[in-house]
This record gives C-alpha cells, sequence and structure tokens, in this order.
C-alpha cells in the first residue's frame, strides 16, 4: 500500500495569503483617503470602477505608467520603505500633467518573494500618501508573492495613472516659438533616475561621503521623495491658458530619465532649441558631490540627472513675468532658466 503524500499548503510553498489578506486590511483606510469624485468601485473587486466627471466636455484620457528603479536598491539596504510609493506616483503623475492632464486614479504592482506586512504596508502608504498630495484616487492594484523570483527583503513597484484633458486643452508644445521664456521648477532632489550613477558614488565615496546634503542626512537627502507637481502647475495652467494663439502656457516637460537635454526636446516643434544659461539656477549640495565624486562633466550632469530642475514651462515672453509670479504664490521655486530660438545646425539643448 502506497503512502499517501504528506499534505502541502500554498503557505508551505512559500505564498502567505493570510499576510495577503492581512495587508489588503491595512490598505483600505490609507486609499479611502484618496478617494474623489468620479470613483464608482475602489479597491476589492476584481476591477475598479471610474466614472469621468461630468464637467469634463470633451474629455480625453491620459495614461502612464512607470517604477521607481535602483532607488529601490538604497531602500532595501538602508531600510527606508516610506518614501519610495511618492516616487511611484510621482513619476507617472507627473507624465500625465505635462499633457496639461488632470490625473483621476492610479493603481500599483507590489511584487516580492515574501510579502512582508510592515514592509509591503509602508509601501503602500506611501503611494496613497503621494495619490493624496496629487488629488488622485488610489483605486485598486496588486500585491504578487512570488517565491523564489526576488531575494529576500526585495521587492519591485510599478504603477499606472489615468488622468483626464478637455481636447481643446491639450498641451503639444505645438505653439512654442522662437522667445518663449523657459521655467524651471526646482527639484526636491535626485528624484527617482540616475541611481545606478548615484550608488556608483556612494560606493565610490564609501566612509568619506558627507554627514550631510542641503541640510539633511546624506541618506535622506539621497532618498527624498519626487516632488510632485500636480496641484501648482493645473493651477497655473487655469490662470495662465494656451488656447492658441501665443499667449500662455505652451509646453511642460518633465525632467525624468535623460535630464535636461534628453527630455526639453521631446516638446519643441522641429526646428527649435531650448537655450539655457549655465548659473541661471543654483547648483545644490548633492548635485554638486554627484558630480565630484563621479568626475562628470556638465553635459554628463544634465543627461544624466534633473540637476536641479524636475519640471520645465514654456510660456510666452509676456507672460513668463506673472506665471513665475504665480507658482511662487503657490509654493513653487521657479527659475528663468532660458528661452526658445531657431535650432540651426547646434542641438536642441545647450546650457552655455
Amino acid at each position: 500500500m502506497t503512502t499517501p503524500p504528506t499534505p502541502l499548503s500554498y503557505k508551505d510553498a512559500g505564498v502567505d495569503i493570510d499576510a495577503g489578506d492581512a495587508l489588503v486590511e491595512r490598505i483600505k483606510p490609507l486609499a479611502k483617503k484618496t478617494m474623489r469624485e468620479g470613483v464608482l468601485a475602489g479597491i476589492g473587486g476584481f476591477g475598479a470602477l471610474f466614472e469621468v466627471p461630468k464637467r469634463y466636455k470633451e474629455p480625453v484620457l491620459v495614461s502612464g505608467t512607470d517604477g521607481v528603479g535602483t532607488k529601490l536598491k538604497l531602500a532595501f539596504e538602508w531600510n527606508m520603505h516610506g518614501t519610495v510609493g511618492i516616487d511611484l506616483v510621482a513619476m507617472s503623475v507627473n507624465d500625465v500633467l505635462v499633457q496639461g492632464a488632470e490625473p483621476l486614479f492610479f493603481l500599483d504592482y507590489f511584487a516580492c518573494g515574501k510579502l512582508d506586512v510592515d514592509t509591503a504596508a509602508a509601501v503602500i502608504g506611501g503611494i496613497a500618501k503621494g495619490c493624496e498630495l496629487s488629488g488622485c484616487a488610489l483605486i485598486g492594484g496588486e500585491t504578487a508573492e512570488m517565491p523564489g523570483m526576488y531575494p529576500a527583503g526585495e521587492y519591485d513597484l510599478a504603477g499606472f495613472c489615468v488622468g483626464a484633458v478637455e481636447k481643446s486643452k491639450i498641451l503639444t508644445g505645438k505653439d512654442v516659438q522662437a522667445g518663449d521664456v523657459v521655467l524651471g521648477l526646482a527639484s526636491s532632489g535626485v528624484h527617482s533616475n540616475g541611481f545606478s550613477l548615484v550608488r556608483k558614488c556612494i560606493e565610490r565615496a564609501g566612509a568619506l561621503a558627507p554627514a550631510t546634503l542641503d541640510g539633511k542626512a546624506f541618506k535622506q537627502a539621497l532618498m527624498e521623495p519626487t516632488r510632485l507637481y500636480v496641484k501648482n502647475v493645473l493651477a497655473a495652467l487655469a490662470a495662465h491658458p494656451h488656447e492658441g494663439g501665443s499667449k500662455g502656457i505652451k509646453a511642460l516637460a518633465h525632467i525624468t530619465g535623460g535630464g535636461l537635454l534628453e527630455n526639453i526636446p521631446r516638446v519643441l516643434p522641429d526646428g527649435l532649441a531650448a537655450h539655457l544659461r549655465k548659473g541661471s539656477w543654483p547648483q545644490t549640495e548633492l548635485f554638486a558631490w554627484l558630480q565630484a565624486t563621479a568626475g562628470v562633466d556638465d553635459i554628463e550632469m544634465n543627461r544624466t540627472f534633473n540637476n536641479g530642475i524636475g519640471m520645465v514651462v514654456v510660456v510666452d515672453a509676456a507672460s513668463a513675468g506673472a506665471c513665475a509670479q504665480t507658482l511662487r504664490q503657490l509654493g513653487e521655486t521657479v527659475y528663468e532658466i532660458g528661452f526658445i530660438a531657431p535650432k540651426g545646425s547646434g542641438a536642441s539643448v545647450t546650457v552655455v
């Protein structure tokens, strides 16, 4: 007679359903704080339901997706999980924003080898905070526990945002013209790009790494979450609209991977270039330390990092002063960093 096999549960195989259920219960009150008009059904069902607000006459949906990248490696090493969720939200909502769109709802994907409820709750708490600060509903998500796929203590994140904009108010940059002004909105730090080089700099510095940068503890300065520009920039768009012609805010560029040199050209018509003035915005201690430690030139800095400018606003010259003032009153740090001119045979972005 054959001996029956010892029973194996899903938990024996490395997946703890009870831990997943406990996490969902921890998440629900966090997600509830992000609810807004349009949410018909959120976390808990097989699919979330959202109705585009009726105040839109001709709504166009704008979607974006992103992750946090190798900044997560520092979160694991330093046990700093509370703000990477803000990074996740910011990378998508700031992208959606540059089309002139209001972020409506957000979904997240959290994947790990073994679920640690406290760590996951800290991460998703950051996601909820980012959504709350952006006026965006955390409407759903997925937690995947996959034994053997990730090293112990590590996880990966992805985020997905959907926004809406009136068809007549979509920002494409098509009306940008020579003489327009380039405004730069200060970043909060490295944001969530360039961390493969950041980690090399940390490794190179070793024990000689500074204790503080820009008045913050070294680790906090590097892990400072990506700035959320949504509410302030939407308010500026309402105050300085571009509805054809030459007035108002004509284009926005989120300065992410590729830095200033690669992202600004994405919103410029053919034949135009952005001429940025070196020194028109300050280099923080953080970016000065990265440049000195890596031993790279200004070009490499400006195509690897945001280098202190997290969002670019292109506006007509007559409106530039008023637009900058509006953004400052809303809480942004604003610099006039350059202008638009014919490209000629030069680069699409120069910093001189």
